[in-house]
């Protein structure tokens, strides 16, 4: 059973910080590319950033750049994303997911998702 279950998320205020953590189950783990999406109320899903086993990663844009940062521990099964200088735009539900591909995170592609977790940022 894959099992994907993120923690981390909660109310900070603008530029803080929060490091989001997502531990995964999953048989295939040392194959999958793991990823963070954000879904922000009224919006569409948007792809954050990915990491593949080797530790490739890729992000979304200029908006996260910077800003955030990707790893992964593999030894524990689990992905990070350590966000910084947060903005209230940032504000959204974090969701983190497994596939076959980075570049499949751009098309918002995934095989598994997690169930979120919520960030507030306050202005």
């Amino acid at each position: 059973q894959v099992h994907l279950a993120e923690s981390g998320g909660g109310l900070v205020q603008a530029g803080g910080s929060l490091r989001l953590s997502c531990t995964v189950s999953l048989r295939t783990y040392k194959t999958a590319a793991l990823g963070w999406f954000r879904q922000a109320t009224g919006k569409e899903r948007e792809f954050v950033a990915g990491i593949t086993w080797s530790g490739d990663n890729l992000y979304s844009g200029d908006s996260v750049k910077g800003r955030f940062t990707i790893s992964r521990d593999n030894a524990k099964n689990t992905m990070f994303l350590r966000m910084s200088s947060l903005k209230p735009e940032d504000t959204a539900v974090y969701y983190c997911a497994a596939g076959p591909s980075l570049g499949a995170f751009n098309y918002g592609l995934a095989e598994y998702w997690g169930r979120g977790t919520q960030v507030t940022v306050s202005s």
